[in-house]
């Protein structure tokens, strides 16, 4: 197979950034009266495609977030992720992206979105985003 046929078939089976749906995530019922609690989750292998060449690029996202009555159920976290395996866009966008329906979702006192992507070209990205309810 050519390298132009690879590449045809890397743009025609990925997704544009719209296709992903915060729609799977699922906000579970909490109590942090005191917000004094803090949550951490880190995903190491989150895999999202470079919407230039179609190519994976792999990375670890981490989520920092002061909950207020909600937090988010993992394996709805991890079926959100899913999505962007199939998904070009670039590392800014899915940082707020995520920022974004997390937000929007649990409605949280303070989130943190870090996004640190493997080495490519000699070249390394790391993007962050916050939020911090007015």
């Amino acid at each position: 197979m050519s390298i132009e046929k690879i590449t045809k078939y890397l743009i025609d089976i990925r997704e544009s950034e719209d296709f992903i749906s915060p729609d799977v995530l699922d906000p579970i019922d909490y109590k942090n009266n005191s917000h004094d609690t803090w949550v951490e989750i880190e995903n190491p292998e989150f895999t999202s495609l470079c919407p230039k060449t179609g190519l994976p690029d792999l990375g670890t996202i981490k989520i920092k977030y002061l909950p207020d009555n909600k937090i988010v159920e993992l394996k709805s976290l991890k079926y959100y992720f899913l999505q962007f395996r199939n998904a070009g866009i670039f590392y800014e966008n899915l940082t707020k992206m995520i920022s974004g329906h997390l937000v929007d979702s649990l409605d949280p006192v303070e989130l943190i979105v870090e996004a640190e992507f493997t080495s490519r070209g000699g070249i390394s990205s790391k993007v962050s985003t916050t939020y911090k309810r007015k």
